[in-house]
């Protein structure tokens, strides 16, 4: 079953007729080439959430990130961002699933440069928990920035087709990453409603863990925030590429207390 998004403020991509290969004005006033329709669905998906530039105008972001499990296991955290040179903090206040074994604060960061550990104040230089670190870092920043990263150099865009789902009607576009070795990227699936022209739901891999065959569903619930929409509301589980999703329980994320342009320091991201 897939559960009712509320089609009010948020996620999005807006559809209209395109041409195989046409030039409009991007979110920099800067002239673009779209590889297909998808392409294009994409891009005006971003004007309407919010570009990068947007995000780097209002410099930097704070926000609690709530993370539950089916068992009831939870993480909760503060994010703290840097949007030019994608700084990265966070401070977990609760830690179920990451470094349960640590109890207190821990925090975790990425300078622009070095990843880096901290328990209860201390710097921890395992290399296998540093990994961890690394990868929280780098996703959850993604995940925040996603919509507006999809119009990164290096992307592939495949328009799919329609499709309608529980009455609502989607077009649907894949998107994949060039490689310049042999190892796998992950996907995308985005489902984007005609009528609201948001992505309502996407589906996606996660090829860091070699999970490339079975994709996850994420559905989202937006909410307008400081000119931004933002998917402050998730929820995903297994699926098949037909976006059919398993009868396992969803794990929760939430995203609360957004602020931009906090006036975040450099040294904030340092250990």
């Amino acid at each position: 079953m897939r559960i009712k998004i509320i089609p009010i403020l948020l996620i999005s991509i807006s559809i209209m007729s395109c041409k195989e290969s046409s030039e409009k004005e991007t979110q920099q006033n800067e002239t673009i080439t779209f590889q297909n329709k998808g392409h294009e669905l994409v891009y005006k998906m971003v004007k309407k959430v919010g570009s990068y530039g947007d995000l780097l105008e209002k410099k930097d972001v704070t926000y609690t990130y709530t993370y539950l499990t089916p068992d009831g296991k939870a993480d909760k955290m503060t994010e703290k961002y840097i949007f030019d040179g994608q700084l990265s903090y966070a401070s977990y206040t609760q830690h179920e699933r990451t470094f349960p074994e640590l109890e207190g604060n821990i925090e975790q960061g990425f300078d622009g440069n070095e990843f880096w550990l901290k328990h209860k104040g201390e710097i921890l230089n395992d290399t296998n928990r540093l990994k961890r670190v690394t990868f929280n870092r780098a996703t959850n920043f993604y995940w925040f920035t996603m919509f507006q990263k999809l119009l990164d150099p290096g992307l592939n865009y495949e328009y799919i087709g329609e499709q309608n789902i529980e009455g609502k009607e989607y077009e649907i576009v894949k998107i994949t990453f060039k490689s310049n070795n042999s190892k796998p990227t992950d996907i995308y699936q985005l489902y984007i409603n005609k009528e609201t022209s948001l992505v309502d739901q996407f589906l996606f891999t996660v090829a860091d863990f070699g999970k490339m065959e079975v994709p996850n569903l994420m559905q989202l619930k937006y909410e307008g925030i400081d000119g931004m929409l933002i998917p402050t509301i998730r929820q995903y589980k297994k699926s098949t590429w037909d976006a059919e999703v398993s009868e396992e329980p969803w794990i929760y994320v939430t995203w609360t207390d957004i602020t931009f342009n906090n006036g975040l320091i450099k040294e904030t991201f340092q250990k």
